[in-house]
């Protein structure tokens, strides 16, 4: 493998933890309703277990609501039981066909929790990132011993650990700007 290939393959492996940790954080809650707090959530139905949103559609009509329409009227129970189970500290409330979900107020406490949540989530983004950086070395010093010039790894390796740099800088934007959204009140 060239070092072009293992620099490209590298970060874009690393942009794809980046999204990931990303689209986690979505799913801690901030004060305001977003879909992606519950979209998933697991529920049972059909005879297995299946993300709520592959069941239903889910809206924020207000900034503290969430509204959940199933496809299949026949698992309206089983969604609120899944989003019961699921201990996000939320009470669905059936209404005929839809779900309403109204959000309750954070306390200090709760924002301090889903703080740490958050940073869990973004320690293991850069755990993530330093295992690509680990795998990318590992296949610099395989193109070493096959014959590429000790320069060339070399420059591959300085490249490598920018793009780890970058990209945990990166989260640590991402996890400042999340900690801020949640300790907003």
């Amino acid at each position: 493998m060239a070092i072009d290939e293992i620099l490209l393959d590298t970060e874009e492996k690393m942009l794809k933890t980046e999204e990931h940790v990303v689209h986690q954080f979505s799913g801690v809650r901030t004060g305001k309703a977003s879909p992606s707090l519950i979209e998933n959530v697991m529920v049972e139905a059909y005879g297995s277990h299946m993300r709520l949103k592959e069941l239903a559609t889910i809206s924020a009509p207000e900034s503290r609501m969430l509204m959940v329409q199933p496809f299949d009227i026949s698992n309206v129970k089983a969604i609120e039981k899944g989003i019961q189970a699921a201990n996000l500290g939320l009470n669905p409330a059936t209404q005929g066909k839809f779900i309403r979900i109204v959000l309750p107020d954070l306390s200090a406490e709760r924002r301090q929790e889903f703080v740490k949540i958050c940073k869990k989530m973004a320690e293991d983004g850069r755990v993530a990132i330093r295992n690509e950086r680990r795998q990318a070395m590992d296949l610099l010093k395989k193109a070493k011993a096959d014959g590429t010039s000790e320069d060339d790894v070399k420059g591959g390796e300085t490249e490598v650990q920018k793009l780890t740099d970058q990209y945990i800088s990166k989260l640590d934007v991402h996890l400042a700007h999340k900690e801020k959204e949640i300790l907003t009140v």
